[in-house]
């Protein structure tokens, strides 16, 4: 039997995410939204470059993944689940605490934050950022996927549901919305949850690492709602200052490097720097996420 054929559509996405973004840019300059923080041309022009390598290396990374996808599919695999309307519901679910587990971890293990520090390295939030993303995520962090096929989902329909998450997470990259109905937000992930994962605030580092259901994080303890007196600061804890497209593609795999193979430490301390948190130092002098938001619960507390 012929193997199924679904389309690309990032890529057939491309002109929308060009109509949005000049449809933000010009609804953010109207005199209600002011407040907002609008485009910076470097920066804009930066996450738009991020955005086209990682389309480009999609190319050779796709090849990867499907590689892997279809070894384990055509040699491995537990059950063969059919592709039928039933089985796209499942794989939605499937896919979606796929990428909970993925972006999570890619907060906590620094040799996936490498990568993943690409979206969060520009202090703007708008839909430009969305296409601020990896060139080398691609080749790896598909391992979090791996146990779709084995259970018996078809590579292709891994691939268009990967995508599909992928499209969804565009609309949320904005300040532009405020909060969605109630229901909305109890559910699903909005431009409100999604700004507070964007934020460098203790309160809200490594929050709210949903892709379409926002009902994750709340399972397992990694929900923070955005709070009005408590704005997002955008970025990182210590902010990279470039918009070199290849410095922001690499300048943390070669940070990393560094604190794991330089200087007088054992080999169990050289690999833990990356397999432990970002901030995270042998000597004990780091501070993780964990440690900053306690550090700031504690000053709170104090000052009530």
């Amino acid at each position: 039997m012929q193997d199924p054929e679904f389309p690309n559509i990032i890529l057939f996405a491309i002109p929308f995410f060009i109509i949005s973004m000049i449809l933000e840019l010009y609804v953010t300059t109207r005199e209600q939204l002011k407040h907002v923080k609008g485009y910076e041309p470097k920066d804009a022009f930066a996450s738009i470059a991020m955005g086209l390598g990682n389309v480009f290396l999609g190319f050779f990374s796709k090849v990867v993944v499907l590689w892997a996808f279809m070894l384990i599919y055509e040699n491995f695999r537990l059950f063969t689940i059919p592709i039928a309307w039933w089985s796209f519901i499942l794989i939605f679910f499937a896919d979606d605490i796929s990428y909970y587990w993925f972006h999570r971890i890619s907060h906590e293990c620094r040799l996936f934050w490498a990568s993943h520090v690409v979206h969060h390295s520009s202090q703007h939030y708008n839909l430009s950022t969305a296409l601020r993303q990896t060139w080398s995520g691609g080749f790896y962090s598909f391992i979090f996927w791996l146990w779709l096929p084995l259970i018996g989902f078809h590579p292709g329909m891994i691939m268009l549901q990967m995508s599909i998450s992928l499209l969804y997470q565009f609309w949320i990259h904005t300040e532009a919305i405020d909060k969605m109905p109630k229901w909305f937000e109890a559910v699903m992930n909005t431009p409100s949850h999604h700004r507070v994962h964007h934020g460098s605030n203790p309160l809200y580092l490594d929050r709210n690492h949903a892709g379409i259901l926002i009902i994750w994080d709340k399972l397992f303890g990694t929900f923070q709602p955005e709070i009005k007196e408590e704005k997002v600061v955008y970025g990182l804890v210590k902010n990279i200052n470039t918009y070199n497209p290849v410095k922001i593609a690499f300048i943390e795999w070669v940070n990393m490097f560094r604190d794991s193979f330089t200087g007088k430490k054992s080999f169990k301390n050289r690999l833990l720097y990356l397999m432990k948190p970002p901030g995270w130092k042998h000597d004990g002098s780091g501070k993780i996420s964990d440690d900053l938001r306690k550090e700031w619960l504690q000053s709170t507390n104090n000052k009530s």
